[in-house]
């Protein structure tokens, strides 16, 4: 539509330069010398034909850059609502649970380089990767997968929060094969990357859930990992329980309830703090999580244990 009203518009002007042309010819064609380039009619006259189609061949080229551009607009505009509708399979299928079957409609578009597209990528593989039916040697090879995926998503926009939790989540992951000393140094970056996601976007309890088990990690680190630290780096990553704390709580103001492994990791830092009392109040919240996935089932089963031990 918008390429046939470009072309009623340039018609007009077409054909008012050819009568123009025409009306030049006419009036020079005595042979006499017309107006400061000095033209005879006769080479006017002579040139009308030649100067038509140079006028045509300019609104042809005109009409064909005109149409590129409406088709590339097309294409794009097709391109986005394609990718934002496979975004909602996505979605949907996450939230339902559908592991497997998300990972086969997001592996589809692995070549992609749409960020939102790419960190769902590095997500899913990883989903996989933590199923009981994955054998090791898979997971190893999905956990790599899924920090490439995570790499390009951040290499592609900076700026994207999901992508630098993503990022970091992979790179904790693959931790355990790469040995103790890369573990403690990726230790670093991954705080980084958390401390990112947080700053672009302070209302996702999931990024702040994870710096709160950055923490948790290395407050309890065993002595001989501590102690490795120390001889490796002049200053090894180190934490608190009462930091850790500090963020599960915040997780839990911005969204409630938003994870049974947040409600758990509550009660574990109580724990770890002798409150009791408190420990106790998460522990039951964790237990009575719906279990939408094999992880709430997990969760479940250690709170309750938790709570034996009480």
């Amino acid at each position: 539509m918008a390429l046939s009203s470009r072309l009623w518009r340039l018609l007009p002007l077409l054909r008012g330069a050819e009568q123009s042309v025409c009306q030049l010819a006419r009036s020079w064609g005595s042979g006499g010398r017309c107006g400061t380039w000095g033209f005879r009619g006769s080479e006017v006259t002579g040139n009308t034909r030649a100067f038509k189609r140079g006028l045509l061949f300019s609104a042809l080229s005109y009409l064909g850059f005109e149409t590129y551009q409406v088709i590339s607009q097309a294409a794009v505009v097709h391109a986005t609502a394609k990718v934002e509708e496979i975004l909602e399979q996505a979605d949907y299928l996450y939230e339902s649970g559908e592991t497997e079957k998300l990972y086969q409609l997001l592996t589809q578009y692995k070549e992609s380089e749409d960020v939102e597209l790419l960190w769902r990528l590095a997500r899913a593989s990883r989903d996989i990767a933590q199923l009981c039916k994955t054998s090791e040697e898979e997971k190893k090879v999905l956990l790599y997968e899924a920090l490439e995926y995570a790499k390009r998503a951040l290499e592609k926009k900076g700026s994207s929060f999901a992508a630098h939790k993503w990022y970091a989540i992979c790179i904790s992951d693959v931790g355990d094969y790469e040995g103790i000393k890369v573990k403690i140094a990726n230790a670093y970056v991954i705080k980084e990357h958390f401390e990112k996601a947080i700053e672009l976007n302070p209302k996702d309890a999931t990024s702040i859930h994870l710096m709160g088990i950055w923490c948790y990690t290395f407050a309890e680190m065993p002595w001989y990992q501590r102690r490795i630290a120390e001889v490796l780096f002049a200053n090894p990553p180190s934490s608190t329980y009462e930091e850790a704390l500090k963020y599960f709580h915040r997780a839990e103001e911005v969204d409630p309830n938003f994870y049974s492994k947040n409600l758990l990791l509550l009660g574990k830092t109580y724990l770890k703090l002798n409150n009791k009392k408190l420990a106790a109040f998460w522990l039951v919240k964790a237990k009575s999580y719906p279990a939408h996935t094999e992880e709430d089932k997990q969760i479940q089963t250690e709170a309750a244990q938790l709570l034996t031990g009480l």
